[in-house]
Parts: C-alpha cells; sequence; structure tokens
C-alpha cells in the first residue's frame, strides 16, 4: 500500500470481527514501531500487548466504558519510558521527548496496521491510575494510548479536515 493511501485511508476503527488477530501480524505492527523516529533514538517506548477478556474489560472501564476496548481481539498499550529518555536529556526527555517518541511508534503501528488490512482506533482518555494498575505498570512508564487492534466490522466515512491554509503559517506564527 502507498504511503499516502495509508494515510489517507486508515480510519478509527469501533467495531471488530470476531476473528483472533495472528502473531506475525502484532509483531510486524510493533516493528513499524521500532522503525518511528524517535529522540536521540533511544526508542523510549514499551508497548503491552493485551489478548487477555478481563484485562481488556478493565482497561475499557479505564477509558470511561469504552466497549468498542473490549471488544477489541487485541488491545496495544504504547507507553512512554521516562527513564529511559531522562537519561540522555534530563527533564525535557522525561516530560516531552519520551511522549514524543511514543506517539511516533503508535502512528507507524496505526499505518502499518491499516496496510495489513487490520482496524485501529487511537484511544488517548482515560484514567491512567486505572491503567497502570491494572497493567502493573513501573512509575517510570507512562501510558500514552490505548490501541484496540482487529480486523474491521465497519467501513467509516473520511472525517472533515482542516483547510491547509487554516493551519499552516509561513516563517513566523501568524494568522494570515
Amino acid at each position: 500500500m502507498d504511503v499516502f493511501e495509508a494515510i489517507s485511508g486508515r480510519r478509527s476503527i469501533r467495531k471488530f470481527k470476531k476473528k483472533d488477530v495472528e502473531r506475525d501480524l502484532i509483531l510486524k505492527i510493533v516493528e513499524a514501531g521500532i522503525w518511528a523516529p524517535s529522540a536521540g533514538n533511544i526508542q523510549s517506548w514499551e508497548v503491552v500487548v493485551v489478548r487477555d477478556g478481563n484485562i481488556k474489560e478493565k482497561l475499557a472501564v479505564a477509558a470511561y466504558m469504552r466497549d468498542f476496548i473490549a471488544n477489541a481481539p487485541v488491545v496495544m498499550v504504547l507507553c512512554a519510558d521516562k527513564q529511559r529518555s531522562a537519561t540522555i536529556y534530563e527533564e525535557r526527555g522525561s516530560e516531552l521527548y519520551c511522549i514524543q517518541d511514543a506517539a511516533c511508534a503508535a502512528q507507524n503501528m496505526l499505518l502499518a496496521a491499516h496496510a495489513l488490512g487490520l482496524g485501529t482506533c487511537w484511544v488517548g482518555s482515560f484514567d491512567e491510575n486505572v491503567v497502570n494498575e491494572t497493567l502493573d505498570i513501573p512509575e517510570h512508564i507512562r501510558p500514552v494510548a490505548l490501541i484496540p487492534l482487529g480486523y474491521p466490522d465497519e467501513k467509516p466515512y473520511p472525517p472533515l479536515r482542516r483547510e491547509i491554509d487554516d493551519l499552516m503559517n509561513c516563517e513566523t506564527f501568524n494568522d494570515i
């Protein structure tokens, strides 16, 4: 799949077929994340791959009762490793760069999943403490996104997007 086709064709999927996602596809998706840009190439992110129904239910509750999370065959939880990034970049690394690293990896993974015929949805609204407790996440790791993954059982229309002239500034930040 052409990269521009993948970018413009990817949709947030909230309905999944009751079909398992093969391990080799998950590995390809995670590998796509590994190739994402990262500050100093230290790749300060981790992913927790969840298939267990009880854990997915708890993640759905953490995400304010988004049932589609529990119904997805897989949920990938992208996490930022604050400590890893801080070893080189100190506070800016632990507060920003690791989040950027995880976000870049997640975007690669979303596009790879789409190219492989799978659907995903970026979920950033969740109770971080519940996710930490549910997944036994150490203090230096911060969950950034929950990404339900599976074979899509819907085909959403493309959402409206802002016009380039509405968001692009040249040379300085201005409101032309």
